[in-house]
C-alpha cells in the first residue's frame, strides 16, 4: 500500500505491505484522513513526547526509527474481516472509529504505533468492536472530522457550564474552531474568540463566535469585561481579587493552542476566579507560576480525548447537521502533498484542517 511514513523526523511516501487483520480486527481502505495538530507536534518533538507518555504511564509508544504512519482522524471503507469477527457490517460499508485497538494485555493507538498504521496510509486494521457506520450520505471528508469534533465536545462537557458563564476560546485552529462550534450547538454564548491570524478569525466568525478579537489590538479579557462585568468593575483591583466587588459573569477559558507559554499567559491575563480548560496538546515542557493562579483562585482543568458515547454522538450530530463543521476544512491533498501540508500548517495563516484523500 501507499503510505506517508514518519521516519526519524521526516515524512516520505513509501510502499508498504498491506496490514493483516488479526482476531477481532477488520481491514479497511482509507477514504479520508485529517492532519491533526498533534501530528505536527509529534513530528517535531517526537522523542520528548514519547518520553512524557512513558513517564505518565500513557499507552502510546513506538520506535520512530522503524517508521510510523500517522492518522487518527479518519473515515474508511470495510474491505475484509479477520478471524473471530461478527461481520455485522458488509464490506463496502463506510465507517469511523475511536483510533484504538485492544490487544491482550495491551492497547495500541492507531496512527501512533509501529504495528497499526493510521489513515496516512491506504489501508488500516481497526477493532471491529469500535466500528461505527457512517450515516446516510455524510461526505467522507466530513465524517473524518468526527474525531477532532469529539475532542471539542468532550472539552465543553468537561467545562460543566451552567449557563451564566462567558466562554472564551484562545486559539482558533481546528480544535479551537471545533470548540466554538460545540459551544454554539449547545446554545451557549456570547462566545469570545481570540487569534492573531485574520484567516482563522474569519473562520471563527463562520463557526458562530459572537466576539472575535485580534489580541495584538485588544485583549480578549477586555472583551470579556465589555459583556460580563458591571461598568465599574476593575478585575485588577484588590476588591475584585478578594471577591468583594460586584460579581461579573464567570469567565471560562478554553486554551486551544498547545505551545509552551500559553498557559502562563492565560493565568496572568485572566480575571479572578476564572476557569481554564486546557485543550491544546503541548508536547514540550512548559513552566507556569502557580502563585498567580492560586492568588486568583482559578480552577484549571485538562481535557484529553473523549468517551465512546461522545464519539458516536458527534458522528450523528455531523450527519444530521447539528454540527456544521465543513468550513473547518480548508484544503485537500494527496499523499504526495502531505509533507508540504505540514509546512503550510506550521504557518497557519491560510489553512485550518487539511484532509488527505487517496483517489
Amino acid at each position: 500500500m501507499k503510505a506517508v511514513v514518519m521516519r526519524d523526523g521526516s515524512l516520505g511516501v513509501e510502499q508498504l505491505e498491506d496490514p493483516v487483520p488479526g482476531p477481532g480486527e477488520v481491514l479497511v481502505r482509507t477514504l479520508a484522513c485529517g492532519i491533526c495538530g498533534s501530528d505536527l507536534h509529534m513530528l517535531k518533538h517526537c522523542e520528548h513526547a514519547l518520553s512524557s507518555f512513558k513517564r505518565g504511564s500513557i499507552p502510546i509508544s513506538f520506535d520512530p526509527a522503524k517508521g510510523v504512519v500517522f492518522g487518527h482522524e479518519y473515515c474508511a471503507e470495510i474491505l475484509d474481516y479477520g478471524p473471530d469477527t461478527q461481520r455485522q457490517l458488509k464490506p463496502g460499508t463506510r465507517v469511523c472509529s475511536v483510533p484504538l485497538v485492544f490487544k491482550p494485555g495491551a492497547l495500541e493507538t492507531v496512527g501512533y504505533s509501529n504495528g497499526y498504521p493510521g489513515g496516512y496510509g491506504e489501508r488500516m486494521v481497526l477493532s471491529e468492536m469500535l466500528l461505527l457506520p457512517v450515516p446516510g450520505d455524510l461526505p467522507s471528508n466530513i465524517a473524518a472530522l468526527t474525531e477532532p469534533m469529539a475532542i471539542a465536545t468532550h472539552a465543553v462537557a468537561r467545562a460543566q457550564l451552567q449557563g451564566d458563564e462567558v466562554p472564551m476560546v484562545i486559539g482558533c485552529g481546528p480544535i479551537g474552531l471545533a470548540v466554538i462550534l460545540a459551544l454554539k450547538a449547545r446554545g451557549i454564548g456570547p462566545v469570545i474568540a481570540s487569534d492573531f491570524s485574520p484567516g482563522r478569525r474569519a473562520l471563527a466568525e463562520r463557526m458562530g463566535a459572537d466576539i472575535v478579537v485580534n489580541p495584538a489590538d485588544k485583549s480578549p479579557y477586555h472583551s470579556w469585561l465589555d459583556v460580563a462585568a458591571p461598568a465599574d468593575y476593575d478585575m485588577h483591583s484588590p476588591l475584585a481579587m478578594m471577591g468583594l466587588s460586584p460579581a461579573p459573569k464567570p469567565c471560562v477559558i478554553f486554551e486551544c493552542v498547545g505551545v509552551p507559554g500559553i498557559i502562563q499567559q492565560v493565568l496572568a491575563g485572566a480575571p479572578p476566579r476564572s476557569r481554564l480548560i486546557v485543550v491544546g496538546v503541548c508536547m514540550q515542557s512548559d513552566t507556569i507560576e502557580p502563585l498567580i493562579a492560586i492568588s486568583k483562585e482559578m480552577n484549571v482543568h485538562f481535557a484529553y480525548g473523549y468517551s465512546g458515547e461522545e464519539f458516536g454522538q458527534t458522528l450523528l450530530d455531523l450527519a444530521d447537521g447539528k454540527l456544521d463543521a465543513a468550513p473547518i476544512i480548508t484544503g485537500v491533498v494527496q499523499p504526495e502533498g502531505v509533507a508540504r501540508a505540514f509546512e503550510t500548517l506550521a504557518q497557519p495563516e491560510h489553512e485550518a484542517k487539511i484532509i488527505i484523500n487517496f483517489d
